[in-house]
């Protein structure tokens, strides 16, 4: 039999000096350029633009995922999460990295519940943004949308232009580069790279609509005329449609929520770096192309629907020659929309496209998705000094300075500074390679606080890959001392019991305990399902186990372990599925566990013959 320890996301990321410390502030040295190599588009708009802005190789984030729409919430943490934060750690970035501009073929959408304002349907882009905060550590539930540190609705038009730094908000501005075709995303490239000051911008509003973007349209027009542009600004409330424009910088509208508007494309000649977006709910729902002969529908006739609404779509506005804009992959509701006061006046004013559409935004894990270069910036006359932006490295913790400062004041309740400052570096050591020196920091955490679970639950498990399994049980019950509800504790100490000690009874109630904490976590499940097997407690490992792998049908430990039990209960048909379920997810796994090869040969032989 073959286990897997179990792990808890106690604190994250694993990091590493280094970095370019003579690299340009605001430039492509800020930039974390995501790659998904299962998609050629997303290789050619990557190398297209990373040559354009020349954003460093070590920038660069390769990562294997779908190239759907939308992705399931569990394989994005593993495959574009997981990696994107990795790559990040690699280069020591959490200071220095401002901006994650994903590429075409990177999924738009968490699948999930689309029960109204609680529902966890989300944007991958805007989940992207709280990849800083999980590196802190700092819980970030996933229900709903969670207020933008940076949303500026309270700031003074001149605070806008100040440029982005991790010391003004936690977070990452993730932009993307999308659109319906590769040429399509290359021009928007091209014109962020060539853009311009000169330009008007149209608001056109919704026709006898009392509704607050009528009211953010025409506060946009307002405000923009304070600061001198009011020559250069339209605002039209009336029920005609504003086509046809020459020279737009700026463009906002209801799109096909206005009755009004008919056309896909309204025939305005944009300049490059124009930024456009639409009081729309599903306009970034999809960037595959439509037929040309399609039009905007009509919400009561499905058959006028594309990819599932009638609706405007953000592709159409990248295709007509915008350089930035944003839309949503689902409902977001009308307050969550980007807020054309705040945007244009934003931008300018001096602050790049990310900075303005994000201090546009008033929510995060939501749906909105950005389009566009962040380093677009044909207004911006400030820019900061490398220091000002990452100001080095802290040697206590060998992490970036302002990220380990922020950590520390953020875990300074949950351990003595020492063992955090410790468990810190250890985490540094580990990525750098240095095995000696992370077991060094790890065991110094945990002689400095003898109740910090992170640190002493994690030596226990190093103690137990090792087999000094004396010295991983003296951990585990250290940490339930005084801390006896720990599940991992609990559930690794019971694995060991039951495993390495040879005492499955003793081992049983702390199992069964770990199993009522976690309310059923299929791992726990699964420990107290292999102890229930070797206590001859067989129709209780199948149940234990059908729990388990109802709830994690892929994890292909539990379907091999299920099939052990079946083989047990002489029940072969279900033994030969799970056996089959498990080699499906894992074809190698008769490759590594001789048991396995052993349970093949006996289930074959036990079959009935034909």
């Amino acid at each position: 039999m073959f286990r897997r320890l179990s792990t808890v996301g106690l604190f994250t990321g694993l990091l590493l000096i280094g970095g370019n410390k003579h690299a340009a502030a605001q430039s492509g040295a800020n930039v974390l350029v995501v790659v998904n190599d299962a998609s050629e588009a997303s290789r050619t708009i990557a190398e297209y633009y990373a040559r354009k802005r020349a954003v460093p190789a070590t920038n660069i984030c390769h990562l294997t995922t779908s190239t759907e729409d939308t992705i399931e919430r569990l394989d994005f943490d593993r495959q574009i999460q997981g990696p994107t934060g990795r790559c990040i750690a690699a280069m020591s970035g959490q200071d220095r990295i401002l901006y994650i501009v994903l590429t075409k073929g990177v999924p738009i959408r968490i699948q999930g519940t689309s029960s109204g304002r609680e529902g966890t349907v989300s944007s991958v882009d805007s989940e992207l943004t709280l990849l800083y905060r999980r590196q802190l550590g700092v819980n970030t539930p996933i229900a709903g949308p969670l207020p933008n540190p940076y949303f500026a609705a309270n700031l003074p038009v001149n605070e806008h232009a100040k440029p982005f730094t991790h010391e003004r908000a936690g977070i990452f501005l993730v932009t993307r580069l999308d659109g319906f075709t590769v040429e399509d995303v290359l021009g928007l490239v091209d014109r962020s790279v060539a853009s311009q000051k000169e330009g008007r911008i149209l608001l056109d509003s919704r026709a006898s609509w009392q509704a607050s973007g009528n009211t953010w349209l025409k506060t946009a027009a307002e405000t923009l005329k304070s600061i001198g542009l009011g020559d250069r600004v339209e605002l039209d409330e009336s029920s005609r449609v504003l086509k046809n424009g020459e020279s737009v910088l700026g463009y906002y509208s209801w799109g096909s929520n206005d009755p009004a508007i008919k056309d896909r494309n309204l025939n305005h000649h944009f300049v490059p770096g124009a930024l456009a977006a639409m009081f729309v709910s599903s306009d970034a729902r999809t960037f595959k192309e439509p037929p040309a002969s399609w039009a905007l529908g009509e919400t009561n006739n499905p058959q006028t629907y594309y990819a599932g609404t009638p609706q405007s779509l953000t592709g159409d506005l990248i295709r007509a020659g915008v350089t930035g804009t944003a839309g949503h992959v689902a409902e977001p509701f009308l307050d969550a929309t980007i807020r054309p006061d705040i945007l244009f006046p934003a931008y300018v004013t001096g602050a790049n496209l990310a900075e303005a559409f994000y201090q546009a935004m008033p929510y995060l894990s939501w749906q909105t998705i950005v389009i566009g270069d962040p380093l677009c910036a044909p207004f911006r006359t400030h820019v900061l000094a490398t220091e000002e932006i990452a100001p080095g490295m802290d040697s206590a913790t060998e992490l970036p300075a302002l990220f380990a400062a922020r950590r520390l004041k953020l875990g300074g309740g949950a351990a003595k500074r020492d063992a955090l400052t410790a468990y810190m570096r250890f985490e540094s050591r580990t990525s750098r390679g240095n095995a000696a020196g992370a077991r060094q920091a790890l065991e110094e955490a945990g002689a400095a606080d003898a109740r910090f679970t992170p640190a002493h639950l994690l030596l226990g498990m190093h103690y137990q890959q090792e087999g000094a399994i004396d010295r991983a049980i003296e951990e585990y019950r250290g940490i339930l001392a005084y801390a006896p509800n720990q599940v991992m504790s609990l559930n690794n100490l019971a694995y060991i019991l039951a495993v390495n000690r040879r005492a499955p009874q003793e081992a049983l109630p702390l199992a069964e305990r770990a199993v009522a904490i976690s309310k059923g976590e299929p791992n726990v499940l699964d420990t107290l399902g292999w102890i229930q097997h070797l206590l001859g407690k067989d129709d209780d490992a199948a149940r234990s186990l059908r729990m388990a792998v109802s709830a994690a049908p892929d994890n292909v430990e539990l379907r091999w372990h299920a099939a052990v039990v079946f083989a047990s209960l002489e029940d072969v048909a279900k033994a030969t599925s799970e056996l089959a379920a498990a080699l499906k997810i894992d074809p190698k796994l008769p490759d590594r566990e001789e048991d396995v090869r052993k349970l093949q040969e006996s289930l074959s032989a036990r079959r009935p013959s034909r």
